[in-house]
């Protein structure tokens, strides 16, 4: 199979980023528009964002769905007009309600992004763990800029041009994708098999394990990625109160967090799944307790290393899936996972002002440190593999390593 042509493959790693900034400019926003709306406090405003995180993990299922059987590039237009069209109406709400739906909108369109566009560009790779890894960068490349771009357009241009912008930035990138990516000649699940598959109880084994793991990664990335911008206002006051001073560092935070995927994906290609994801997954509950109490530069520090860990924990999922799943079926197991773990992980965004406004930032960095914990003891219940990594076959688990 030929390469997937490098402006293709270039346009799937800048959706990633617009799926993860659309997401999160709403919480990098959220005091503006509180206050811009007649709300007295973000923490009281930020439940009506919940809708944009359960559509992203719902509307995974039927996404991953219209991606096998209707086909990924048809899908992948769908996605950057939906998402420039429903940033858009974000724009003009004029009420919490209003804002609600919009965003739920955008979140309905947002879900398609992991379960298509990720399969559709590891597909014909020959070392899908770097692959993944480029991927996870631009990502969360996606995250930083969501708290540069947001904290300068808030500063100097308000809340709306921070959603209209992008948006207009999303359609383009449709109009470019629609010019350069190549016509599916036949919709994925009608492609011939390409790969080794394990046994049922196997796959039932992983999925049920990755599930879980993906969910309690997804309330950590969910906590921090739409916390982390007040945690930085409340912690750094009197040090630094300039908006778009903390959206700077915040990215800083999120680009070293992002360039650590590049290195997780090379070692993805030659180090056991399971000895990789437990060593990095095993950090972070240490660092968030450390964060809990600190202050100042040393919060900022600390926050650093935690995203580090967090974000570099992202790749595994995919990875698993990459590896033990066939590709005529990848976007529909992608999409399963994604509708458990991102629908469940979406009560972060509803829990998360109302338990900072009566708890405080270090109970929810405690109640972050007892979710790595648990991250951690389920992802040892993954099988073991042969030595090697995600470029070895996907029939090397051990003999009676999941029964």
């Amino acid at each position: 199979m030929t390469p997937l042509p490098r402006a293709t493959a270039l346009l799937l790693n800048v959706a990633h980023a617009i799926d993860h900034m659309f997401l999160l400019i709403f919480a990098t926003a959220v005091a503006s528009i509180a206050a811009a709306l007649g709300v007295a406090r973000w923490e009281d405003l930020m439940p009506y964002g919940v809708g944009a995180f359960a559509m992203f993990g719902l509307m995974s299922l039927p996404a991953g769905r219209l991606g096998d059987l209707w086909g990924r590039r048809r899908m992948m237009l769908v996605f950057f007009f939906g998402m420039g069209v429903s940033a858009l109406l974000v724009a003009v709400a004029d009420s919490p309600w209003q804002l609600a739906a919009a965003l739920t909108l955008l979140g309905i369109f947002s879900a398609i992004y992991h379960p298509v566009g990720i399969p559709m560009l590891v597909q014909r790779s020959t070392r899908p763990g770097l692959t993944i890894g480029l991927n996870g960068l631009s990502g969360n490349l996606g995250v930083a800029l969501s708290a540069v771009v947001t904290g300068a357009l808030v500063k100097y241009a308000g809340w709306r041009l921070a959603f209209v912008v992008p948006a207009l930035v999303a359609i383009g990138c449709g109009v470019l994708f629609a010019r350069f990516a190549p016509e599916e000649s036949v919709a994925p699940a009608r492609r011939p098999q390409t790969q080794a598959t394990v046994s049922r109880r196997t796959l039932a084994h992983i999925f049920a394990v990755v599930t879980v793991a993906s969910i309690s990664g997804s309330l950590l990335f969910n906590f921090t990625t739409n916390g982390n911008g007040e945690l930085l206002h409340e912690r750094l006051r009197g040090i630094v109160d300039d908006p778009a001073v903390l959206g700077v560092l915040l990215a800083v935070v999120y680009i070293a967090g992002a360039l650590t995927q590049v290195g997780v994906g090379l070692l993805l290609d030659r180090v056991p799944l399971k000895t990789l994801y437990a060593a990095i997954v095993a950090l972070q509950a240490p660092l968030f307790i450390l964060a809990a109490s600190a202050q100042g530069w040393t919060l900022f520090a600390l926050m650093a290393a935690f995203m580090i860990a967090v974000f570099g924990a992202i790749p595994f999922t995919d990875a698993m899936i990459v590896r033990y799943v066939d590709d005529r079926m990848r976007s529909r197991v992608s999409g399963m996972r994604l509708a458990v773990a991102f629908g469940v992980s979406s009560i972060a965004v509803w829990l998360l002002g109302p338990l900072v406004k009566a708890a405080g930032f270090r109970s929810l960095l405690l109640l972050m440190a007892g979710i790595a914990a648990a991250t951690f003891c389920v992802v040892l219940l993954l099988p073991r593999t042969a030595a090697g990594g995600l470029a070895a076959r996907a029939d090397d688990v051990a003999p009676g390593a999941a029964d």
